[in-house]
């Protein structure tokens, strides 16, 4: 399993643009076939970077994955909409694999 990482550089005054992106892929995501984990808009300090998380099993089923987006309706609506609204000024993925798993248990005294 690796997990995708993707930061945004978002315009500061369309925040609300992002988040109604980041619903959309709500929905597009998991029917696409990735488990999304979720999308992160600014909140307190940076007004200009936003994430967007999800685990897929492998690069290979990420290309698969990325070409149904391509094909999907909502999908391709969001690409367009991210297009026409001009409010991501950069995106950046980065995947990577758990290195901590598994996870060591709580001593309690």
């Amino acid at each position: 399993m690796i997990t995708c990482f993707i930061r945004y550089e978002i315009d500061p005054f369309k925040v609300g643009a992002f988040d109604e992106y980041a619903r959309n892929w709500g929905k597009a995501i998991p029917r696409c076939g990735a488990d999304l984990i979720g999308y992160y808009s600014p909140h307190e300090g940076s007004s200009t970077v936003a994430y967007g998380v999800y685990n897929i099993k492998s690069l290979a089923d990420y290309e698969a994955y990325r070409e149904r987006l391509r094909n999907d309706p909502l999908g391709r609506a969001d690409y367009e909409f991210a297009k026409k609204e001009q409010f991501i000024r950069r995106e950046d993925r980065t995947f990577l694999r758990l290195a901590s798993a598994p996870h060591a248990e709580l001593i309690r005294p």
